[in-house]
């Protein structure tokens, strides 16, 4: 049965034929993986036959071209999650996608004064912009949110204790603990309270001359209801400045616009948490802020100076493009017209009228191409960790048939569409597609109905892929 199986250079000729132009080292070593694997279930099932050539050449070809591609693809997400972690959190604005082609088509000034002719400072620009925003007296961009909380406390805290209430000891998306990323700056972790019920004096009877700071973190992914309690932010205020320690406040969802006025939960926003007295306040640049995948932190002047100076911020600093987006986002509030140039707050801002509109028109045209489709009212969730448990009235297009094989279809096709299955229907949400998506979904679904011609389309090697796992809407950070 092994020596069925073809040799190497056949199966590269054979395979090249299909092809056309494919670098010829990658072939060699696509066809030795083929056919190492063909041995392999030979040698380990005495029942089994070989494949046939056009089996190997099929396998090796489709490999190829898979290799060949970029993983990353658009997607659009009708899974009704506005922040959805696994398809990449916020969508950016036109005016950040702008800026980060004006920036990344040739040299910027990056780290040079154009006044002076020196070297200047790629912080110096986006701190006064986050401080103009946010109302803080400067603020600082790094990596993502676990960074800007593991550089405040390995600056200000390591060697030191530092404060946390039980009920906010949280595990993050991909397994992060806050426990964990205190630990890894340096500090110790002391806990206060109880689960469900911390006051004002467990936090003083905890204060030692060896604490640094009291550290309040966001419930990014879950609630504590029923008989709770947590001290008034002028209590932690007024005990922090009395100790003379810090008040260091992880609030990872990052809203700037207050989530209220879409009907959504009172969620402080960061000014709300900068005028309760945090020294420092950490958050996320690509949730409710609607931007890049950042950590900002804002806060007193003298902090982010020697935030700014601390040798770790060489390995967390953001580069040109995140700057460029950071930079457009922050001007659409500054200009008061995030509602309409964000896509996160467009979504979020919607009116389920028209969202049910949308539905029906798009319904309606799938039952014009031979589909069965209805527009049926649904809930969106924010999602990405923040305001958990809150939904918005939704509307969606409901399609008929088996659930299971209509996601897989859209998923596998392009662009690729996610949505979520419900009572065993797949529900395509338009809270989180765009109305100049409408058109783009209309023709993906047509494209994949189970009638139509299918479109050629590249699988990947990888059992299960970060998409695979989105049917159903997710609230992690």
């Amino acid at each position: 049965m092994l020596r069925a199986l073809p040799a190497v250079d056949r199966l590269v000729r054979e395979a090249q034929a299909h092809i056309g132009e494919a670098p010829h080292a990658l072939l060699v070593e696509l066809a030795r993986e083929t056919l190492q694997r063909a041995r392999a279930r030979l040698e380990d099932d005495a029942q089994a036959t070989p494949p046939t050539l056009a089996a190997l050449v099929d396998e090796v070809v489709a490999r190829a071209r898979a290799v060949s591609r970029p993983y990353l693809r658009p997607v659009i997400n009708a899974s009704g999650v506005v922040i959805q972690t696994n398809l990449g959190r916020a969508p950016l604005s036109e005016a950040a996608l702008a800026a980060m082609n004006a920036v990344a088509r040739g040299y910027s000034n990056l780290e040079y004064d154009l006044q002076t002719g020196t070297r200047g400072s790629r912080y110096a620009t986006l701190g006064d912009l986050l401080a103009r925003v946010t109302g803080a007296e400067s603020g600082l961009a790094v990596n993502n949110n676990a960074a800007a909380v593991l550089l405040a406390l390995s600056c200000f805290c390591q060697g030191r204790e530092v404060l946390v209430s039980r009920s906010q000891a949280v595990e993050i998306g991909g397994g992060f603990r806050i426990p964990d990323v205190l630990r890894q700056s340096g500090a110790r972790l002391v806990e206060v309270g109880t689960t469900n019920r911390t006051y004002i004096h467990d936090y003083a009877a905890a204060i030692t001359p060896d604490t640094a700071a009291i550290l309040t973190v966001h419930r990014s992914n879950f609630r504590v209801i029923g008989f709770t309690h947590d001290p008034a932010d002028e209590e932690l205020r007024r005990l922090a400045r009395e100790a003379g320690i810090l008040w260091i406040d992880d609030w990872g969802s990052g809203a700037i616009l207050a989530p209220a006025r879409y009907g959504l939960a009172a969620e402080p926003t960061v000014r709300d948490r900068v005028r309760a007295g945090c020294d420092l306040v950490c958050f996320s640049g690509d949730k409710l802020l609607g931007g890049p995948q950042a950590g900002l932190i804002v806060g007193r002047r003298e902090l982010i100076a020697r935030l700014r100076r601390h040798p770790l911020l060489r390995a967390l600093r953001v580069d040109k493009l995140t700057i460029a987006a950071l930079e457009a986002t922050l001007l659409s509030y500054l200009r008061d017209q995030a509602e309409d140039e964000l896509p996160v707050w467009r979504m979020i801002a919607t009116p389920p009228a028209a969202l049910q509109q949308r539905a029906l028109a798009l319904a309606e045209r799938l039952r014009a191409a031979g589909i069965a489709a209805e527009a049926v009212a649904s809930e969106s969730a924010v999602g990405g960790g923040s305001l958990p448990g809150e939904t918005q009235t939704s509307w969606a297009v409901a399609l008929a048939g088996a659930a299971e094989e209509w996601h897989r279809r859209l998923r596998l096709g392009e662009p690729a569409v996610v949505g979520r299955i419900v009572a065993d229907r797949l529900l395509l949400d338009l809270r989180t597609v765009l109305p100049e998506q409408d058109v783009v979904l209309a023709q993906a679904i047509i494209a994949a109905a189970p009638t139509a011609r299918p479109r050629p389309a590249i699988q990947r090697t990888a059992d299960t892929t970060e998409a695979d796992r989105c049917d159903s809407p997710t609230h992690d950070s």
